[in-house]
């Protein structure tokens, strides 16, 4: 059992830091910035909320992050009242935050400077693989802190890997995202083009999905897409912003993106549409409209 603290329960951090109390047995600390969240979470699992980030940290062996972007990450780890004031050398900070790499270099070298080890570990699985314990995290950072941290990732997740130093974790989610919004993308026009044709669509995906074009997203997506139904899942909005953070990376590194770029100019669209909230697979509405 190891001292715990985490830090922002969304919709992915609430649950994740439940596994760590109920399936990881972990001592955990909690903080949330509206604090009624932080206290309904121990109502439910136990352990303890604290008043700031640098309370929730002090004397932990780990803590974790799942934030907004990277101005909120710099606010809990380095602001004022920062988890990284209340951090013991030695301590092991993770933050599960989807945000720039640049972001996941600059907490490293600040952590390093204080004898704290830092990974930049951003999951994949949506609200369900959360909610589940079966998220994907790719890890950037030292192996010898990957190691220490891995037993404690494994209690929300199904697949932890170490992907290089800081900020492999967020390059890798960056590619993970990159090929769902052209996989999804594809998906909307097949789907569109059955339903055009007259075919019948169930029977269609029964076929294609046993062949090359199965993909998690056709399995999980595409009765709802078919019928139009988009109040779940992984927003638009949030879509929108890690595809902000892949094209402003490969602005710098000389990556071209074209198909995910055009990906992002139909969200803008749908958006446009009212559907900040609808889940991804929504970029269908755009043509069945």
């Amino acid at each position: 059992m190891a001292k715990v603290a985490f830090i922002g329960l969304g919709v992915m951090g609430y649950p994740m830091a439940g596994h760590l109390k109920s399936r990881g047995g972990h001592d955990v600390t909690v903080y949330n910035r509206t604090a009624a969240k932080a206290e309904q979470w121990v109502s439910e699992f136990g352990g303890r909320s604290a008043p700031t980030p640098r309370a929730a940290a002090e004397g932990g062996d780990f803590v974790f992050t799942c934030v907004g972007n990277d101005d909120d990450l710099r606010a809990v780890t380095t602001g004022d009242d920062g988890a990284f004031g209340g951090l013991k050398p030695g301590a092991v900070f993770v933050d599960n935050t989807t945000a720039s790499a640049n972001v996941a270099r600059e907490l490293y070298e600040a952590g390093k400077a204080n004898g704290i080890g830092v990974l930049d570990a951003p999951v994949s699985g949506g609200q369900a693989g959360a909610e589940n314990g079966q998220l994907t995290v790719m890890v950037g950072g030292d192996a010898d802190t990957y190691a220490r941290a891995e037993p404690v990732i494994q209690s929300y997740a199904k697949m932890v890997g170490h992907m290089g130093e800081a900020g492999a974790g967020q390059l890798t989610k960056m590619v993970n995202q990159i090929c769902i919004a052209g996989l999804v993308q594809g998906l909307s026009e097949g789907i569109h083009m059955a339903k055009i044709s007259g075919l019948d669509v169930a029977r269609v995906i029964d076929v294609i999905s046993k062949g090359a074009a199965q993909s998690w997203q056709m399995e999980n997506r595409w009765e709802t897409m078919a019928k139009g139904e988009f109040e779940f899942g992984f927003a638009v909005d949030w879509m929108r912003k890690d595809l902000a953070i892949c094209l402003d990376e490969a602005r710098n590194n000389g990556a071209h993106l074209p198909v995910a770029a055009l990906v992002d100019q139909f969200y803008s669209q749908v958006q446009s549409m009212g559907g900040k909230r609808w889940d991804t697979s929504s970029l269908i509405a755009l043509l069945d409209r």
